[in-house]
C-alpha cells in the first residue's frame, strides 16, 4: 500500500522537494499568509505539472493521477508531500488516500488553508 510508502520515504524526500520547490517561478508558498481561491487551483496544477511530467493541458479537474496522468503510487506520495510542503499543511494518511484526482486536491487544500 502506498501509505508504507509514505512512512519509508518521508524521512528522505522532503529535501528533494524543497529543492524542486525552491526553483518554482511561483513561490505561492502559504506559510504564515493567506492565498486566494485561484491561486491555489493555479499552484496545486502547476505543482502536477512539474511532479507528474505531464502537460499543463493535461491537467483537468476530473482527471485521476493514476488512470489520467499516469501517476504511480511513489508519485502520489510526491504529491501529497509537494501540497503540505507548498500550503503548509499536513494531509493525514486516510484524508491522502482520498485524494486521487485534480479536483480532490484543490478542493481539500481550499478546505484546508487561510483564504483571502
Amino acid at each position: 500500500m502506498w501509505l508504507t510508502a509514505l512512512h519509508s520515504w518521508s524521512h528522505r524526500r522532503p529535501a528533494i522537494l524543497r529543492a524542486r520547490s525552491s526553483k518554482s517561478t511561483v513561490g505561492c508558498r502559504c506559510e504564515g499568509g493567506e492565498v486566494s481561491v485561484a491561486s491555489i487551483e493555479q499552484r496545486v496544477k502547476e505543482i502536477i505539472v512539474e511532479q507528474l511530467g505531464v502537460e499543463e493541458d493535461e491537467v483537468s479537474p476530473e482527471a485521476s493521477f493514476v488512470d489520467d496522468l499516469g501517476a504511480d503510487s511513489l508519485d502520489t506520495v510526491e504529491l501529497v508531500m509537494a501540497f503540505e510542503e507548498e500550503f503548509n499543511i499536513e494531509i493525514p494518511d486516510e484524508d491522502a488516500e482520498g485524494i486521487t484526482t485534480v479536483q480532490d486536491a484543490i478542493d481539500y487544500i481550499k478546505a484546508n488553508v487561510k483564504e483571502v
